[in-house]
C-alpha cells in the first residue's frame, strides 16, 4: 500500500491504481451478477400462456407483477402470438395452461411439442382445472422431452360456488406468491 508521501516518488502509482480499480470492477460485477442484485443483470422471464375464460391471464398478469417487484424483466406471450421455434432468450420460462377434456389445452400442448433449442433451460408450470386432478405431470412430461429443467409447478382449481362462480378460488394469490418465490 502506498502512502501520500510516497506517491510523488513512485512512478508506478497510477498503473497500480488502474490495475486495482479494474480488479475491483471485475470482482464487483461478478458478485452482482451472481446475486442478481437489482443494479446488476436482471433475471429475465418469458411467460407463455393460453386462457379461455381469463383465469390464466389473471394468473400470469399477477405473476408478472410479482416478478417485477423482484426487479425482474418479464415478457408475456399468448401461444397464438409466440413462435415455439424461437422464443426470446430468458433465464426461466413459465408455461400456463388450463385443462380441457382431461388434457392440457390443445394450443399449449401443440406449442410445447414444437419448442426448439430448449436444452437445459429452466421452467415453471401452471395449470388451471375444474377437476380435483391437475395435469402438471403431463406438462412436465412434454417439457422434459425438450430436455428442459423444471424449477416449480403449481395448479389452481377453479370453483363453481355462489361466491366465485367459475373463477379462481380464495387463496390463489398466496399460492402464486409461493410459486413466484421458487422461480
Amino acid at each position: 500500500m502506498l502512502f501520500i508521501s510516497e506517491m510523488n516518488e513512485n512512478r508506478d502509482f497510477s498503473i497500480s491504481v488502474d490495475k486495482s480499480v479494474r480488479f475491483l470492477e471485475k470482482t464487483c460485477y461478478i458478485f452482482i451478477r451472481e446475486l442478481k442484485f437489482p443494479f446488476g443483470e436482471l433475471m429475465k422471464y418469458v411467460i407463455v400462456y393460453w386462457s379461455r375464460y381469463g383465469n390464466g391471464k389473471k394468473i400470469v398478469d399477477y405473476l408478472a407483477g410479482k416478478l417485477k417487484e423482484k426487479k425482474a424483466e418479464t415478457q408475456i406471450l399468448k401461444t397464438d402470438d409466440g413462435d415455439p421455434t424461437s422464443l426470446p432468450e430468458a433465464d426461466l420460462y413459465v408455461f400456463s395452461a388450463p385443462t380441457e377434456a382431461f388434457n392440457i389445452q390443445r394450443n399449449m400442448r401443440t406449442f410445447m411439442k414444437k419448442l426448439k433449442g430448449m436444452d437445459e433451460k429452466k421452467y415453471g408450470i401452471i395449470n388451471t382445472h375444474g377437476m380435483k386432478r391437475n395435469r402438471l405431470n403431463k406438462m412436465e412430461k412434454l417439457l422434459s422431452k425438450k430436455k428442459m429443467v423444471m424449477v416449480a409447478g403449481v395448479d389452481f382449481q377453479v370453483g363453481k360456488d355462489a361466491n366465485t362462480g367459475n373463477a379462481l378460488r380464495e387463496g390463489w394469490k398466496t399460492k402464486l406468491d409461493e410459486f413466484a418465490e421458487k422461480l
